[in-house]
């Protein structure tokens, strides 16, 4: 099943409101059962519960984060999506615990049977808080 460029403007749009509401049941349902995620350390999970059993921990841990959507390239043919974003977070980065923390990324969707079957995730290795560039430590 092939999603049309509506239909996967709207999935992502279901998507940013599961973000938006820090809702990991929510996300979950986007996600093919054989999916692969690889975050911007390059780690990687590998189906849809080894995926909400990795996020668990985060999603307890970052509350108070926002992702802004930039830009966003569909490829309906290729079943592909590009996503620029704006991740906007009280930082947990050392000696600046707390401060607002500006995160610039690039996430590149998959999709099959009409869900993410791959999201891989990039992210600049500066952050910027306080108005200056710090580097990313994790």
């Amino acid at each position: 099943m092939k999603l049309s460029r509506k239909e996967i403007e709207k999935l992502m749009e279901g998507w940013g409101q599961a973000w938006k509401e820090h809702d990991l049941d929510g996300l979950m349902k986007f996600f093919h059962e054989d999916v692969l995620f690889e975050n911007w350390t390059g780690a990687r999970v590998k189906g849809k519960e080894n995926l909400r059993k990795a996020w668990t921990p985060w999603f307890a841990n970052h509350g108070g984060f926002q992702f802004i959507t930039e830009e966003v390239f569909i490829d309906e043919q290729e079943q592909k999506l590009l996503s620029r974003w704006l991740f906007l977070t009280p930082s947990f980065e050392k000696g600046y615990e707390g401060k607002p923390e500006k995160r610039h990324g690039v996430d590149v969707f998959h999709f099959q049977d009409g869900k993410i079957i791959q999201k891989l995730s990039y992210s600049k290795t500066t952050l910027e808080i306080d108005g200056k560039r710090v580097p990313l430590h994790g």
